[in-house]
C-alpha cells in the first residue's frame, strides 16, 4: 500500500475524521526501505533438505528440514563444511524453524504443536514442550526466543520452558505470513515470507517494518528448476553477510542486503 499526498485542506478533513473514528488516514510504516540482495559467495547445499530453519552459533550450522517421515536437524562445521551431528524426527512430525538459546536447542513443528529441546553439540533430545497452534521459524533475541506461525505476528517465549511470553503484530504488510527467523545483532528480526521471495527486516519491539528486502533471482534457470521456495537466512556473526537458501536449493548463498 502506497500513501497518496492529499490537498492540506483535504488532509484536515480526513484528519478530523480519523480522530472522531479511531481511523488512521496513512500509516507510515509502510514506507519501508526497499533493499535488493548482493550476492558475496555460495557454497553447497543439500539439495534434498526442506529447509526449515537456519542458525549459527559457536562457528556450527544449525539447520532444520520438514516433510513427514523425512524431518531432520543437522549441523555443520561453518569452516570446515563437514557434518557433525544429526537428528531425525520421528515419522508423524513434521520439523521447522531451529534456534539457540544457551544451552539448549529448539526444534519445533508445523501443526504437532510440539517443540524439541535438545542437546546443541549431539542434538539428542532432552525434552519437548506443548504450544498451541502452527509453529514456522525460531530464533533466539537476548533472553527470548522469537516463533513466526504463518500470520503477520510474531510470539516471544521463555528459552527454559518455552512458554508464550508476548507477542506483537506487524504494523503494515498485514498479509505477510511470516515463516524462518533471524534475530540480528543489531536488535532486528529478518524474515522470510511465504510464499514469496521477499525478506522483512522487522522490529521486534514495535511491530514496524524497517526494510522490504527482494530476494528474487538468486538461483539461475538451471539451478531453480526442481526447487521449492527461498526459506532460511542466518547472519554471519561479526559481519553484514547473510547466509540464505531454500527447500531443495543447490546451494547456500553469502549476502548482503543493500539500496535498490
Amino acid at each position: 500500500m502506497k500513501c497518496k499526498r492529499r490537498p492540506w485542506a483535504a488532509t484536515g478533513l480526513i484528519l478530523l475524521a480519523a480522530v472522531s473514528t479511531g481511523a488512521v488516514a496513512c500509516n507510515e510504516t509502510d514506507q519501508a526501505p526497499s533493499l535488493r540482495v548482493e550476492v558475496v559467495a555460495s557454497r553447497p547445499h543439500d539439495r534434498t533438505a526442506f529447509t526449515e530453519g537456519l542458525e549459527i552459533g559457536d562457528g556450527i550450522l544449525y539447520e532444520s528440514t520438514g516433510l513427514e517421515g523425512r524431518s531432520d536437524v543437522r549441523t555443520t562445521d561453518l569452516g570446515s563444511g563437514d557434518r557433525t551431528a544429526r537428528a531425525d524426527l520421528p515419522a508423524e512430525y513434521f520439523g521447522e524453524g531451529v534456534t539457540r538459546a544457551g544451552p539448549t536447542v529448539w526444534q519445533v513443528t508445523w501443526k504437532n504443536e510440539v517443540a524439541f529441546a535438545r542437546d546443541p553439540a549431539t542434538l539428542a533430545e532432552r525434552g519437548r514442550a506443548r504450544y498451541d497452534g502452527e509453529g514456522w521459524g525460531l530464533c533466539t533475541r537476548g533472553d527470548r526466543i522469537v516463533m513466526s506461525n504463518g500470520s503477520d505476528t510474531l510470539t516471544f517465549r521463555d528459552p527454559v520452558t518455552f512458554a508464550a511470553t508476548g507477542s506483537v503484530r506487524l504494523t503494515s504488510h498485514h498479509d505477510a505470513r511470516l515463516n524462518e527467523l533471524d534475530c540480528a545483532a543489531d536488535g532486528s528480526v529478518y524474515a522470510n515470507t511465504w510464499p514469496t521471495d521477499h525478506i522483512l527486516r522487522i522490529d521486534p519491539g514495535t511491530g514496524a517494518v524497517l526494510a522490504d528486502i527482494d530476494a528474487g533471482g538468486l538461483l539461475p534457470a538451471d539451478e531453480r528448476a526442481g526447487t521449492d521456495v527461498l526459506n532460511g537466512i542466518a547472519q554471519l556473526p561479526g559481519t553484514d553477510r547473510f547466509l540464505i537458501t531454500g527447500k531443495y536449493w543447490p546451494r547456500i548463498l553469502e549476502v548482503r542486503f543493500v539500496p535498490t
